[in-house]
């Protein structure tokens, strides 16, 4: 199984919300950060938000403050992405990924998903 596997994407309509699931397996959580990126057609790939280990910092993009939070629940091996007041530019495809030690807005994380499509159009 993958190590980290992403649910939760869909399509939404403006103002909609989501919540993304990042489920790890194999890794003990607790020493892992875990970074949120998006990938839309004809752009870069962008961080979204991270979390670090033991909740010490969570960071987010500019677009998405005030919008998006994030949360992880260790004994669940989980860590979640809730989106609300979306837009069509949140459209992407979303992937969690791991990191030992500290967060990063830097792609610079150990294990990827494989991601989680979110649409948001009317």
């Amino acid at each position: 199984q993958a190590p980290l596997v992403e649910s939760g994407g869909g399509f939404v309509q403006p103002g909609g919300s989501l919540r993304l699931s990042c489920v790890v397996s194999g890794l003990n959580l607790d020493y892992y950060s875990i970074g949120w990126f998006r990938l839309a057609p004809g752009k870069e790939r962008e961080a979204v938000a991270f979390i670090s280990i033991n909740n010490d910092s969570t960071a987010f993009t500019d677009s998405v403050k005030g919008r998006f939070s994030i949360s992880r629940d260790n004994a669940k091996d989980s860590v979640y992405l809730q989106m609300n007041n979306l837009k069509p530019d949140d459209t992407a495809v979303y992937y969690c990924a791991a990191r030992l030690g500290i967060a990063t807005m830097q792609p610079l994380y150990d294990f990827w998903g494989q991601g989680t499509q979110v649409t948001v159009s009317s």
